[in-house]
């Protein structure tokens, strides 16, 4: 074999290793970006989406139900008790709106946990489940004591939802997320018509 040979077979080996290298590199980023997008569809298909549904429907299920019962001041007013009808208002609106409202919230951040943009469990997530766990034993005693108990210790959980920084954080992360969402099929589009040109 002469040098012109040898050099047009070496030449040919080192475009097509080339080539491979550069196939094998373009497979490996659209394989992470596939990855990433996928993920960020779970993000907001099981936690975040249900969870900003959740939490605008119990923030105004609860401001519908204080613009009927008690509007303005604080519910449990010692120095005015809320009247008969209105602590059985509030159980009512408990048990059937606020609480599986709030169970379902639980529900998703645990089993979902996996999908936290964070490597930590937020404090509004964790302080949204306390106060879960804590109203608990409070609707069993209802069922145990009857409604007579007008008092703020008889009614409510001894940790207070978080309902503001629930809804900023859910929201700003959902926003955060459809927009990482949104770059990555616009750079999936691009790409397609990049291949078809």
């Amino acid at each position: 074999m002469d040098w012109n040979t040898g050099l047009t077979v070496a030449v040919s080996i080192l475009l097509a290793l080339g080539g491979y290298l550069a196939t094998y590199a373009n497979n490996l980023r659209l394989d992470r970006r596939r990855a990433r997008l996928a993920r960020l569809d779970r993000q907001l298909a099981e936690l975040y989406g249900p969870l900003l549904a959740l939490v605008s429907t119990g923030n105004s299920a609860w401001a519908a139900f204080r613009s009927r019962h008690r509007p303005g001041g604080w519910y449990w007013s010692e120095t005015d008790p809320p009247s008969a009808e209105d602590v059985a208002a509030w159980r009512l609106w408990m048990r059937i709106v606020f609480m599986p409202t709030n169970e379902r919230i639980v529900e998703v951040v645990t089993q979902h946990a996996d999908l936290l943009i964070e490597s930590e469990m937020p404090q509004c997530l964790l302080d949204a489940c306390a106060h879960v766990a804590a109203y608990r034993p409070v609707i069993e005693q209802w069922d145990r004591e009857g409604a007579d108990d007008n008092t703020a210790a008889a009614n409510t959980s001894t940790i207070n939802f978080p309902s503001d920084e629930l809804m900023q954080y859910v929201s700003s992360s959902f926003v955060r997320l459809k927009e990482a969402q949104s770059a990555l099929l616009g750079d999936a589009a691009h790409g397609l018509e990049e291949r078809r040109g």
